[in-house]
């Protein structure tokens, strides 16, 4: 298990997890942050100057996921993770990489009032023989509030909230310790099992009256995505198709859908790769929108999009993958992709 202790900066998140070492036995202390410091040893300066935190850095969050996995094997656990995070795709991607993995997780956050986080802020220790790095120090630690205040409508809805303003560490982490024993905090997120080879996944496109499509926001993965999963052995991909609609909108399509994309996807290493498969699932009547239905631990959201609109919100390989559906589903003829590529 993992105990994940959000915060601001400056909410006292390390000095709180060096105290709740003491309160959960066979606790360690994981630190993610030592993993941005390796990553900004080792990856180039061109790499890094493209990104603005190590925390936009996918190997970043794949460590964060593979390393956790790693120390469980050496210690019985809890790991201890002080460690802000604020975007929700990256919380997504993070959890969901553990909970495919099968280590749960604890979300909780130290929450202290902003004038209290400013003055502790002030008056952070100084960098030895460093004045500029020290106020460079706090400069950043101040920017961070509004992100932080930004995310704290989604955070409220994910964590367990701990109100940190009038108490000390110790205290703080027995409020922690507490809440782990009465289960609090657990992240009820699907679990998706890492490939091991090549998939085949199906999905499906609906669409309503204006022949906008629908999106669907996965709670364990960042980015938009069409309705659909993996094709199970042995089962018909349209009826996989069939299956994970139900499954995630309790939506039952009458017939088998027709087929409009399929698209070879190339390994790219620590990714298999496989066939994707896009299915026309038809026009969906007013009424059976109205009866959408979102299982929390595996949906988060539901959108009926534009071409354009979609365009900005899927990842540049399923935007791709749509695009060229949209048009097969207008000339009446499946496209055959190989690297998102028309083949003949």
């Amino acid at each position: 298990m993992i105990v994940w202790l959000n915060g601001a900066f400056g909410a006292g998140k390390t000095t709180t997890a060096r105290q709740l070492l003491d309160l959960l036995p066979g606790s360690t202390l994981y630190d993610p942050g030592l993993l941005g410091g390796g990553l900004r040893h080792m990856l180039p300066a061109r790499r890094l100057g493209e990104v603005e935190d190590y925390q936009d850095l996918p190997s970043w969050r794949r460590l964060v996921v593979d390393t956790a996995l790693a120390l469980l094997t050496e210690v019985p656990g809890p790991l201890i993770t002080p460690m802000t995070l604020l975007r929700q795709e990256y919380r997504d991607e993070i959890f969901g990489g553990l909970a495919a993995r099968r280590i749960p997780v604890r979300h909780m956050v130290l929450h202290t009032e902003e004038t209290i986080l400013r003055e502790r802020i002030a008056g952070r220790e100084e960098i030895p023989g460093d004045v500029e790095g020290s106020e460079s120090v706090r400069s950043w630690c101040l920017e961070q509030l509004g992100p932080y205040q930004s995310a704290l409508d989604w955070i409220k809805q994910d964590a367990y909230i701990i109100d940190t303003t009038r108490l000390t560490p110790r205290q703080a982490a027995e409020r922690v310790a507490e809440a782990v024993r009465n289960g609090a905090g657990a992240c009820d997120i699907v679990q998706t099992p890492e490939p091991t080879a090549e998939t085949l996944a199906a999905g499906v496109l609906l669409f309503d009256e204006e022949d906008r499509v629908l999106l669907v926001d996965p709670t364990y993965k960042p980015g938009w995505e069409f309705p659909g999963g993996i094709v199970e052995p042995g089962e018909p991909p349209a009826r996989a198709g069939l299956r994970e609609v139900a499954e995630e909108l309790g939506i039952r399509l009458q017939s088998a859908p027709k087929l409009l994309v399929l698209d070879w996807e190339p390994p790219k290493p620590p990714a298999f790769g496989g066939l994707r498969l896009l299915f026309d699932g038809g026009r969906l009547p007013g009424e059976q929108i109205r009866d959408l239905l979102l299982p929390c631990s595996e949906l988060r959201g539901w959108r009926f999009v534009t071409e354009s609109e979609a365009r900005t919100m899927l990842p540049p390989v399923r935007w791709n993958r749509l695009r060229w559906a949209l048009r097969a589903r207008r000339q009446g003829c499946p496209v055959n992709l190989e690297a998102g590529v028309p083949v003949g």
